[in-house]
């Protein structure tokens, strides 16, 4: 695993905590010297994580739509800053930049990019590793939901195992390397109606 894509919050959310979760997992790539590519903000937990890649030597990519460029503040000292035209480029280029995928606590974007790229999963478009770090409970009720989704039949099993929950950053990162994608079939059972 080379390069690792996070979403998370341009916002740093209610508790120092999310923060500290942040620069964990920006130490941890730097020194297992794994890439981060990421939104490029310098703002909330986008900040955070990639200032302590950079603080820990690490290598970050950040990808931006030009029309966030103001909006977003990019981080400064970036190597390697992309500027893209839209959010679909954007989400397209991260895929392909990537070998993995985590979400941090985030809001409304960081769950479509997440989401976005679980699909192209489930749809076999790739079989790279997906992962919530799910930091202080945050991603609970979204669990919660996934698991309701699978005894309504609107997920298979299969494809809601792609979801690698782990609290722990290392014990995430040491998932990702022994991760094999599921078989992709043909999607769920279709009753007519």
């Amino acid at each position: 695993m080379k390069r690792v894509c996070v979403f998370c919050g341009s916002s740093s959310g209610a508790i120092a905590d999310f923060a500290e979760a942040a620069r964990l997992l920006g130490h941890l790539l730097a020194g297992r010297e794994i890439t981060l590519v990421y939104g490029g903000s310098s703002f909330g937990l986008m900040g955070e994580l990639a200032r302590a890649v950079l603080d820990g030597g690490g290598e970050v990519i950040g990808v931006t739509p030009s029309f966030l460029l103001e909006k977003e503040k990019p981080m400064g000292g970036l190597v390697d800053l992309r500027v893209v035209s839209s959010m679909h480029e954007r989400k397209a280029l991260m895929e392909n930049l990537s070998d993995g995928f985590i979400a941090l606590p985030g809001g409304l974007g960081t769950l479509e990019e997440f989401f976005e790229i679980v699909t192209w999963a489930q749809l076999g478009m790739h079989g790279k590793p997906c992962g919530l770090l799910n930091v202080f409970g945050y991603y609970d009720k979204l669990i919660e939901f996934l698991d309701a989704a699978v005894e309504q039949l609107f997920i298979k099993p299969q494809y809601r195992n792609m979801f690698i929950v782990e609290k722990e950053p290392d014990i995430l990162l040491n998932r990702f390397e022994s991760y094999r994608p599921p078989k992709v079939d043909k999607l769920l059972n279709q009753k007519k109606t």
